[in-house]
């Protein structure tokens, strides 16, 4: 580590005891829980935080904020609420939670001190900025909606990463521009972000298992669920190497569905999750979907679901 890096992170290891640690009580399902708010500036977007030390044990609570927290050094234990255990966060590990899913730091160590590099995002910057972006993996995608519509969707994210990593460098790199912010660091922490989600859901792909035998048709549609906004006959024939009319037709034969219906499918199953799940616009979630003219957008979804986009919540 070098210095200006190591001072970087000492800093921000001090800057720890002064964020806002208060709590405020909310009820849950009928249940008394706790409640982390913004611990920075209000102003800020992004924060970037770094715990080091010896020992620690938070007191188990929700927060209102997405985050990505980093086994920089040492490992640490991470309470979940929803699985009732401890989830071993190893050095080089990500851990990444959703907003009011429940977590606690646990960690101690007669060594070296426990390093982790924490980066906060708020939930608006994070539903305009960066869900777009990752809307494009449908597995990701559901992971950071599912919670506004299923209170048995996953709490988090546990990926492992090579201890040398971009992830990493990016971190690092984060620190050293938050330790010492300027006018424009928001401005620069944004993409970084951004960078730091792409890796993340490229870590996230591959640690999906698919079983080998999976059916061909059944591989077409998972690309299509993937791809729904942009995805033609032309790209899927390419990626799979078959010529369009196959493809047409063995979608047909042993899906039972077209491949304009499947894609409208995929498409609007989206477009409610987007509608449902965050406080984007409509114009913004039809050109999400592959719509350029938000009139198409409003017709096509008016006839798949029987009312309109405004009238979702009825439904």
């Amino acid at each position: 580590m070098n210095k200006l890096l190591t001072l970087a992170i000492d800093k921000l290891g001090r800057d720890w005891a002064n964020l806002n640690w208060e709590f405020r009580d909310f009820e849950l399902n009928g249940a008394k829980d706790k409640m982390s708010q913004w611990q920075g500036d209000p102003t800020e977007d992004i924060m970037v935080v770094v715990f080091k030390g010896k020992h620690i044990e938070e007191p188990f609570h929700r927060q209102d904020f997405f985050f990505i927290d980093y086994a920089y050094q040492m490992d640490y234990n991470a309470l979940s609420a929803k699985f009732d255990n401890l989830i071993t966060v190893r050095e080089g590990d990500c851990y990444i939670g959703q907003p009011f899913s429940g977590y606690a730091l646990r960690g101690d160590s007669e060594t070296e001190d426990i390093i982790m590099i924490g980066v906060h995002i708020k939930k608006d910057t994070f539903f305009r900025e960066y869900l777009p972006v990752l809307s494009m993996d449908v597995n990701m995608f559901r992971f950071f909606l599912d919670p506004r519509t299923d209170k048995f969707s996953d709490e988090f994210i546990h990926l492992s990463f090579e201890k040398v990593s971009p992830v990493r460098s990016l971190l690092e790199i984060m620190v050293l521009e938050y330790a010492d912010k300027k006018e424009d660091t928001q401005k620069i922490l944004k993409p970084m972000v951004l960078s730091l989600f792409l890796y993340i859901a490229r870590q996230y792909r591959l640690q999906q298992f698919i079983p080998t035998g999976e059916a061909l048709e059944d591989r077409i549609v998972q690309y299509i669920n993937s791809h729904p906004e942009s995805v033609t006959l032309r790209d899927i024939a390419e990626h799979f190497s078959y010529h369009p009319n196959y493809i047409s037709s063995l979608l047909s034969k042993r899906i039972g569905k077209k491949f304009s219906k499947i894609v409208l499918e995929k498409r609007m199953d989206r477009a409610a999750i987007l509608i449902k799940g965050t406080d984007l616009s409509v114009e913004e979630i039809s050109s999400m979907v592959g719509y350029s003219n938000t009139s198409n957008f409003y017709k096509a979804f008016r006839e798949y679901y029987g009312v309109t986009p405004t009238a979702v919540y009825s439904f």
